[in-house]
């Protein structure tokens, strides 16, 4: 059984951030604060029992306001990167904020991963929820949009995500946390196993990442992860691989194979070194697999220290990028009064 607690972190421009812990029967748990619904920790055991922290991010209201990378935050209304800033929809063109060279990344300048969500506990559940007003960062419509979370006795953190507008917009939500199964302390993840239930991967055309439209296949490339592979030899192909060349290691889409729209397995990580074994479960078409190739910056992180690169990893579970660009890609369209309802579990296990 899951118990919820609460303390305050602070403020933040005079509205009150609250740090939530979920702490199972097992005496494993997850930190989870209102300021940008931003993961702060998850611990669990490891191959001897040891609980321990196994992401990276930030712990105080300024570290996390300042911290570089989305760590661990809630990301909207549209997760990934949007060609040229801009999308038609119904016959009209929207303009949004040029936040990542002449695209636009995770919503704009303030998007969801700056908000100060409102939270309520309900029964094992914190459920975080916010109203994005209708022109918002460029985007049509009002949205309530509500994300619960739960960590489960089993240890698997879960993220539903639910979101209503009164107009058609786009909308790709996901959380960007940032996964070490050794612990924050370790300088790497390239020594982990990495396996992606996914055939295919969305080509980019330059270091922006912007998708072609072409899905190419995985196999014969480093992107081949349909059977556990260490990050560090994927990466030794980097030179002769353009994809690779783009992204500076991964930094790319999968699309997960056969997506039917179950709620099932797409991804694995091992790490040898502390016997700890993460799943991605989720009912999304796509997850952005990102090496942490960009991370740096001067902001110290939990352990009182900057990051450094590849020191974490992301499995993004969202729409395909740019799909408001690509018919053929799965829409990422939310029509007026429908309901966008989407989860995402994270399962650790030691072994």
């Amino acid at each position: 059984m899951t118990k919820i607690t609460s303390r305050p972190m602070g403020e933040m421009n005079g509205t009150s951030v609250e740090l939530y812990t979920l702490t199972n029967a097992q005496g494993a748990f997850a930190e989870i604060s209102t300021l940008g619904g931003t993961i702060v920790s998850i611990h669990v055991p490891d191959r001897d029992g040891k609980i321990g922290d196994v992401t990276l991010g930030y712990d105080t209201v300024e570290t996390i306001s300042r911290g570089a990378g989305y760590m661990g935050k809630l990301i909207g209304r549209c997760g990934n990167r949007i060609g040229g800033a801009s999308f038609e929809l119904n016959g009209k063109t929207y303009t949004l904020a040029k936040n990542n060279g002449e695209n636009s990344l995770h919503g704009g300048w303030q998007g969801f991963d700056k908000k100060v969500w409102d939270a309520r506990v309900e029964g094992e559940a914190l459920a975080l929820s916010i109203v994005s007003p209708d022109g918002e960062e460029g985007y049509p419509g009002t949205m309530h949009v509500t994300v619960t979370y739960t960590f489960s006795d089993e240890n698997a953190l879960g993220i539903h995500y639910e979101a209503e507008s009164d107009q058609d917009t786009i909308i790709n939500l996901t959380n960007h946390v940032y996964f070490n199964l050794s612990g924050p302390a370790a300088e790497t993840v390239c020594e982990h196993r990495i396996q992606i239930e996914a055939d295919r991967f969305t080509e980019v055309s330059s270091k922006a990442c912007i998708p072609t439209g072409r899905l190419p296949e995985v196999a014969g490339t480093p992107f081949d992860l349909r059977w556990p592979r260490v990050i560090s030899e994927g990466l030794s192909h980097q030179e002769e691989c353009e994809q690779m060349r783009f992204g500076n290691g991964y930094d790319h889409n999968f699309a997960v194979a056969g997506w039917d729209g179950s709620f099932r397995r797409i991804a694995t990580v091992f790490d040898d070194q502390s016997g700890r074994r993460m799943e991605t479960w989720t009912d999304q078409p796509g997850v952005q697999f990102y090496g942490g190739n960009g991370i740096s910056g001067d902001v110290p992180g939990k352990l009182g220290r900057p990051y450094v690169k590849r020191q974490g990893l992301c499995l993004e579970t969202q729409h395909y990028p740019d799909s408001i660009h690509h018919p053929d890609f799965p829409s990422c369209v939310l029509k007026a009064g429908e309901k966008y309802d989407t989860r995402t579990e994270y399962r650790f296990f030691a072994e």
